[in-house]
């Protein structure tokens, strides 16, 4: 019989990089290395064991006497605590300050178009809270007035579209809602792993990955009020209003099936400014830059539009050279949480495998987990809701050993698609490309419990 004894873990270093030592990443990133980010973040994990031990040192020591946090009532249960509204907007506990968003160190040179990564690994069951939503920016982010914000819907030319409008906040507002889960996720996410392993934990490999529960109102029901000719009009044209005037094609297909959302809510509230207030495009499976941020025009049209981002970047760089273009749908991924990079294994015993598993084509089917480096798999559970386009956790009992051990996992849709090896993908992909690598994901187990991202060839 297997046991039952819980293992203890420390957690991953959220933060293992001052200023100037992002500088010299940055710069040593020009050189082809990775030496010094390395360095960093092992001697933040050493210091992170050496933090945790302390108070396990001090119980072990208070075991033959009994264990003081439940001999001594501690402060809060013997006096009042503080005021109800101390704050009229609620935060996490000081406890869990180092649970953030994260930029990662050199992968941009201004901070304005850059990245903040979710911390995957802190997180529990599917949704992200909105202060910890992943970030993309491509020039910086602002905070909207509402009451000024338009959002004007036009026709590429006077026919396909009867009836071109200018909508208002408030009359956006005031048509009939719906309320829907899913997952948005960058396409370069995982991206800097293409061609080895490039960064340390969870949060800097899958983090540009979210999910929410989005409210708005779906494109289509505003496109029917303006009389569009869905026999023509065959694309749509998101532009957002930031200084990079984002635009992208839409394929006209989505916006029929009445996926496509104009949002302002996110996960009850309204939108943050970092994700958009006070209108954003909604594009369930589709890459996250298509979820125009400020969305301030729609156009429809018989034909893509061909702009800036998807046709030089967004795109795949094929291993003949060419340049894969239009190739929006994130595939089937999945990627597991705990135990992940960065974090100790302190004890042989039992532990919860637990991570995450989206398709941008539907609903994920099944999730197997394989503790061997993939040559045995175990189907895990899927935790409900599991829905459509909408990140999916999944678990699995695991009994520890104290030998190195290679942790997978690997999804399937209820297409049937299954989630590649690295050694599949880049066989179809080869190694030089930055956006849609859905490739499985290793994590190595060492004997002495530490966590390493590692690929298998």
């Amino acid at each position: 019989m297997e046991s039952r004894v819980s293992g203890r873990l420390i957690k991953a270093p959220e933060s293992f990089l001052d200023p100037s030592g992002i500088r010299e990443v940055v710069a040593q990133a020009r050189g082809g290395r990775r030496d010094f980010i390395r360095r960093a973040f092992a001697a933040a994990g050493a210091a992170g064991v050496a933090v945790a031990a302390a108070p396990m040192a001090r119980a072990a020591a208070a075991a033959g006497d009994g264990d003081p946090a439940i001999l001594e009532l501690p402060a809060h249960s013997k006096s009042l605590g503080q005021p109800v509204v101390t704050d009229g907007y609620g935060k996490p506990s000081q406890y869990e300050a180092n649970v953030q968003r994260r930029q990662s160190p050199g992968l941009t040179q201004t901070t304005q178009a850059s990245v903040s990564f979710a911390p995957l690994q802190s997180l529990f069951g599917i949704v992200t809270p909105s202060g910890l939503h992943f970030e993309r920016h491509h020039q910086g982010w602002w905070d909207v007035d509402p009451s000024k914000h338009r959002l004007m819907v036009n026709g590429s030319d006077a026919a396909i579209l009867k009836t071109p409008r200018v909508f208002t906040m408030d009359e956006l507002m005031r048509l009939p809602s719906v309320s829907r889960f899913h997952f948005i996720e960058c396409g370069a996410n995982t991206g800097m792993e293409w061609g080895n392993v490039a960064v340390p934990t969870c949060q800097y490999t899958h983090g540009m990955l979210s999910c929410s529960e989005f409210t708005g109102v779906p494109l289509r029901v505003v496109l029917d009020m303006c009389g569009v000719d869905y026999k023509r009009a065959r694309f749509v044209l998101g532009e957002g209003a930031d200084g990079s005037s984002m635009t992208r094609t839409i394929p006209m297909e989505l916006v029929e099936s009445g996926e496509v959302l104009l949002a302002y809510g996110q996960n009850g509230e309204m939108l943050r400014p970092e994700n958009g207030y006070p209108l954003r495009l909604i594009v369930p499976g589709v890459q996250g830059v298509s979820w125009i941020k400020y969305l301030r025009r729609i156009e429809v049209g018989d034909k893509p539009y061909a702009t800036k981002d998807e046709t030089l970047h967004y795109i795949d760089l094929m291993p003949d050279g060419k340049h894969r273009q239009y190739t929006s749908t994130q595939e089937c991924k999945s990627v597991i949480t705990t135990p992940s990079g960065g974090q100790v294994l302190l004890d042989k015993g039992f532990y919860n495998i637990s991570g995450l598993a989206w398709s941008g084509r539907g609903a994920v089917k099944r999730v197997d987990v394989s503790v061997d480096g993939g040559r045995n798999w175990r189907t895990a559970r899927l935790e409900s809701p599991v829905l459509s386009k909408c990140l999916t956790r999944f678990n699995l009992d695991w009994n520890w050993d104290g030998k190195p051990t290679l942790v997978q996992s690997r999804a399937m849709d209820d297409t049937g698609y299954v989630q590649p090896s690295y050694q599949q993908l880049r066989a179809v992909r080869g190694t030089r490309s930055i956006y849609h690598n859905n490739a499985i994901q290793t994590w190595l187990v060492q004997e002495n419990g530490e966590v390493k991202n590692v690929q298998l060839s």
